[in-house]
């Protein structure tokens, strides 16, 4: 009865993300995302927090879908 089958797209937000799965946490704040919880975060894309903190997005999406 798991969730994880939802894969993280660029299109997820990072609230949608940590929802699903909080261990998407310690992938993104390796990659300098520390600010999880502050309103831009939570609603911010996968694809957009990508492109501001200057992050491959198919090397992170794929760390995010491997947890």
């Amino acid at each position: 009865m798991s969730h994880h089958e939802q894969k993280v797209t660029k299109d997820s937000t990072i609230a949608e993300v940590l929802r699903q799965n909080p261990k998407t946490a310690q992938v993104l704040m390796r990659h300098g995302m520390h600010c999880l919880g502050c309103a831009t975060a939570t609603g911010e894309s996968i694809a957009q927090a990508a492109m501001a903190h200057r992050i491959d997005l198919d090397t992170l999406l794929k760390e995010l879908n491997e947890v």
